[in-house]
């Protein structure tokens, strides 16, 4: 076998589909050309990655490249030869791909113009597997041709890039055995899990009928500050004890450029203040809010002066025990 394409996602040959999932999630991430935009070795390993996934999340494509290896391609065919002449059969009567059989050059004229024909039923049986988008005319019959198969693709973006938008790049390994970059636009407040369909980027079409599409599933990478809830993105913003208590101006940043916040004087732990207009940009309702919530951070130790002062601050401005709703 040329490539292992298990071994490319570090798995093992019965690892399940949400298993494949999960390491090809981890390795995108790892190896994303945004994450290493000047590592050739990096991207080259990101194609690899994008390539063995897309055989393996495929359940057809998994299961004949299992059987055949790196020549899976041709088989999925019905092989290397194409059998339409009458009468022949493909060696242990297998593979019956796009271009194996034209059932309807066989059924169609020589049994399925005749009304109750032993013929007709098996004519009619095999027009339902010409499904798609075109038709051809051969021999005075109309036969469907079917448009090329669809491929079934998944890639991971930064949160910054399903927010506001941008390009990514994907690797799609083709049945000729060659491997294809291919530039994707991510439109703004895309949510993780949502589909973007590349019409025509997906596999040929038999005999020149319409190429298939590419269904893209978008997966949002964590991020280690933000979170998105819906149109809003919430942020947790540290502040000194100084600046709770006093009041004080902080930057923040956000999807739009870096504003600067008011926190009011006497600000505790855990507030929660709004910047409108710069959450996730929506067509429905406009965009969503920026939600920042306060983290006061002290200091890692006091001396006593400092002690004494805090301690003169509680006997002055006394509070109810903050403790008392607490229930299990």
């Amino acid at each position: 076998m040329a490539e292992d394409y298990y071994k490319t996602l570090g798995v093992r040959r019965d690892a399940s589909q949400a298993e494949i999932q999960d390491a090809y999630r981890n390795l995108a991430r790892k190896y994303h050309p945004d994450v290493n935009p000047d590592d050739d070795d990096a991207k080259r390993k990101f194609q690899e990655v994008q390539a063995a996934y897309d055989v393996l999340n495929d359940q057809k494509k998994r299961d004949l490249y299992d059987r055949y290896g790196s020549s899976f391609e041709a088989m999925g065919t019905g092989g290397p030869q194409s059998y339409t002449s009458w009468g022949q059969v493909p060696p242990g009567g297998g593979g019956f791909g796009d271009d194996a059989f034209d059932f309807t050059q066989f059924f169609g004229e020589r049994y399925g113009a005749q009304p109750g024909g032993a013929g007709g039923g098996f004519a009619e049986f095999f027009r339902q597997f010409q499904q798609g988008a075109g038709s051809q005319t051969h021999r005075g019959q109309v036969r469907q041709v079917r448009r090329g198969r669809d491929i079934q693709h998944e890639i991971t973006v930064p949160l910054a890039t399903s927010v506001t938008g941008g390009k990514a790049q994907i690797a799609v390994r083709r049945a000729s055995g060659k491997t294809e970059t291919i530039t994707v636009t991510i439109p703004p407040g895309i949510e993780d899990g949502k589909k973007i369909r590349l019409r025509g980027q997906g596999e040929p079409g038999p005999r020149g009928s319409a190429a298939g599409d590419i269904l893209l599933t978008i997966r949002v990478a964590h991020h280690p500050h933000f979170q998105r809830r819906g149109k809003h993105l919430h942020l947790r913003v540290p502040v000194t004890l100084a600046e709770a208590a006093l009041g004080a101006k902080i930057d923040v940043p956000t999807p739009k450029g870096t504003v600067s916040l008011q926190v009011p004087p006497a600000t505790s732990s855990g507030a929660k203040l709004r910047v409108k207009g710069h959450g996730v940009e929506s067509k429905q309702g406009g965009p969503g809010d920026l939600i920042v919530e306060i983290q006061i951070v002290l200091p890692k130790q006091f001396d006593e002066e400092s002690r004494q002062a805090i301690r003169r601050i509680a006997e002055r401005s006394p509070q109810p025990n903050p403790r008392t709703g607490l229930r299990w």
